[in-house]
């Protein structure tokens, strides 16, 4: 008895259908690291299907097949429109990488510039800081400079300076302020003396007195004001008390020998004309030695050698 035809046919290899790997999505990769990538793929299916039951002969032929296959899909119009879109794809995947990358550097330089504006201005402010207590100090020391040599010159009569003092020179100074206020005194009062005078010896008389005491007051005017001849109060009180002693004086000579009603209300209007004109005419003195000194025509005391 003889066994069946279809058991004596040889026997074939089981028919094995390639599975055709799908294409790598990484935008790196070009045209021929996809094709290493296609044909290596089968290979390790096929190394990993001879740990199994297939043989070690139908895994080469499988491989030789799938390779072919991949080489024929490549090669292929359709398929190459395909690699074309990739590699334009990688591109633009690329430029978006380099735009990113740009952006980055430009945040980066946008905050270093910021922080350096940040600097600077914290610069600029110490540096205005700085000069508002340079501007402070220097009139800090301006003034203490004025102070001292306000000082200096107070005491620029004391014994501690007093050889430095030019003598000669004060002797003549006096003298030119003596003359300047005698020589004014007299010109005010002039008025006042031909209202008063009976005679030509009491105008004599009269001029006389008012030259000497005015010539007294141009020197004691001198040494009281010193280099304080902004000093308004000074120069007023020492006119008014140079009047008010010649105008007591005049009317302590006038005063009558039985006092009444009567005389006293003479002896009042007397004392307060010899007082007003007295100080009228110290003032007018007064006002001429300033000047002088305002204009450097004369010089205050004390004078240095």
């Amino acid at each position: 008895m003889h066994p069946p035809a279809s058991l004596l046919r040889p026997l074939q290899p089981p028919l094995i259908r390639p599975r055709i790997p799908t294409l790598p999505r990484s935008p790196r990769t070009t045209t021929s690291n996809n094709r290493r990538l296609l044909v290596l793929r089968p290979a390790r299916c096929a190394s990993s299907g001879e740990g199994g039951d297939a043989k070690e002969g139908v895994g080469e032929g499988a491989e030789e097949a799938v390779a072919g296959m991949v080489e024929e899909l490549l090669r292929r119009e359709e398929n190459r429109a395909l690699l074309q879109g990739l590699e334009a794809a990688s591109r633009r995947v690329e430029r978006a990488r380099e735009a990113l990358a740009d952006v980055e550097r430009q945040e980066c330089e946008a905050r270093r510039a910021k922080d350096l504006v940040r600097r600077l201005e914290r610069r600029r402010d110490e540096i205005a800081e700085s000069q508002r207590e340079l501007l402070e100090a220097r009139a800090m020391v301006d003034e203490a400079q004025r102070s001292l040599w306000s000082n200096i010159e107070d005491s620029g009569s004391g014994d501690v300076l007093c050889e430095d003092i030019d003598k000669i020179r004060e002797r003549i100074e006096s003298l030119k302020a003596a003359a300047i206020s005698s020589v004014v005194g007299t010109l005010a009062s002039l008025p006042i003396s031909f209202y008063q005078a009976n005679s030509f010896s009491q105008l004599i008389v009269h001029l006389s007195v008012v030259f000497i005491s005015c010539s007294l007051f141009g020197v004691t005017f001198r040494y009281t004001i010193r280099r304080d001849i902004d000093n308004i109060q000074l120069k007023t009180g020492t006119s008014a008390a140079f009047g008010l002693v010649k105008g007591l004086a005049a009317v302590e000579a006038a005063k009558p020998s039985e006092l009444n009603i009567d005389n006293f209300i003479s002896l009042s209007v007397d004392g307060a004309v010899y007082l007003t004109e007295n100080i009228f005419v110290f003032l007018s003195a007064a006002i001429a030695l300033d000047f002088c000194f305002k204009f450097s025509l004369l010089s205050p005391f004390p004078m240095r050698k």
